[in-house]
């Protein structure tokens, strides 16, 4: 049985701004998690971004350059981790071609977040959508990665980068690919809309009081929370309080995460108080944590030249990983490429 070097991969798309969702739920954790003991590479998958729908492209490389901006503000060091964009490294589009021809059409067609996405209109959906699964597959397996950060929503494509593996490496009698292990832990690993406790916070929601975007300065920050959906209720004196309540649960969600403790602590300070003392304490704890953040990010974007430098920096390295493994998977299969 090989034993693989433990490694840290995942990715987030560039795709408009950054939110708290996105913070609590991945990069939160992705910083933590240089003090593991693991390397730790870290990827804007821009190649992603442009599977669901057209992406204006000066758009998409200033989205490039801010989600790079909004790891290393959050706290991601370049010289401790790898950061790069996606479309820098080739082999990561040649090794998602050869797990097209191992995944099977009936594992695809079980991808939840295909039929989410495309809707009604599933044959308008670019075949990029349909098969983005298999790419990011690719984005994990090119390093051998063992772990990945993700949140909930993206649990059934680290499954299927498991079954990938399993597949080629039965297929060609080896043991050469990983069957990688989702991480998803933390208080807030599916933080819902400001609006709708039932939604999941998203970038693309048309309500931008819906999310906390990591751009929002201090005052936008308070105001967003002050003015989050809530009921009538107070605070219940359990979690189990919370069950019926999304908006009640999401807030005592976003709090915990954020103070980094459980929910049972939150429940415990804030039993039987109205939202009206809830929400003003949530929202200084998510100015103090978030505000320098904004800051940080507008202050690397003012200078977009050395972001380009880290992003080139991180895609050598990146690279230098995933070159002999791409090389040694054309070997397997028995595909000739020069040298």
């Amino acid at each position: 049985m090989t034993s693989f070097t433990p490694r840290v991969f995942s990715g987030i798309q560039p795709t408009n701004h950054l939110q708290l969702g996105n913070y609590l739920g991945a990069v939160k954790r992705f910083v933590e998690m240089q003090d593991e003991g693991m390397e730790t590479i870290y990827c804007i998958v821009d190649l992603h971004a442009i599977t669901a729908s057209f992406q204006e492209p000066a758009r998409l490389r200033h989205a490039t350059r801010e989600l790079a901006a909004a790891y290393i503000a959050s706290g991601l060091d370049p010289k401790r981790s790898i950061l790069f964009n996606q479309s820098q490294v080739p082999q990561h589009t040649e090794l998602g071609w050869i797990f097209n021809c191992v995944a099977r059409l009936g594992w695809m067609n079980r991808m939840t977040q295909f039929k989410d996405k495309a809707g009604k209109n599933a044959e308008k959906a670019s075949l990029g959508l349909y098969a983005y699964p298999s790419l990011m597959a690719a984005d994990i397996l090119a390093y051998h990665a063992t772990h990945v950060p993700v949140g909930e929503d993206q649990k059934q494509h680290v499954e299927l980068t498991r079954d990938i593996a399993a597949k080629f490496n039965h297929d060609y009698g080896v043991d050469f690919f990983p069957e990688t292990e989702a991480i998803i832990e933390g208080a807030a690993t599916r933080v819902m809309s400001l609006r709708d406790g039932t939604k999941k916070m998203s970038k693309s929601d048309p309500s931008d009081a819906s999310r906390i975007n990591l751009t929002d300065d201090a005052d936008t920050i308070a105001k967003k929370i002050r003015k989050a959906k809530t009921d009538p209720e107070p605070l219940p004196e359990t979690v189990e309080g919370l069950e019926d309540r999304p908006e009640a649960r999401n807030l005592v969600n976003i709090y915990a995460a954020l103070a980094e403790t459980t929910r049972e602590a939150v429940i415990a300070e804030y039993a039987g108080a109205q939202f009206g003392t809830f929400k003003p304490a949530l929202a200084d704890l998510a100015v103090e944590k978030l505000a320098p953040i904004s800051s940080e990010m507008a202050r690397l974007m003012d200078d977009t030249a050395e972001i380009d430098r880290v992003l080139g920096d991180g895609a050598t390295r990146a690279a230098e990983i995933a070159e002999p493994i791409l090389a040694k998977t054309y070997d397997i299969v028995g595909l000739v490429r020069s040298r």
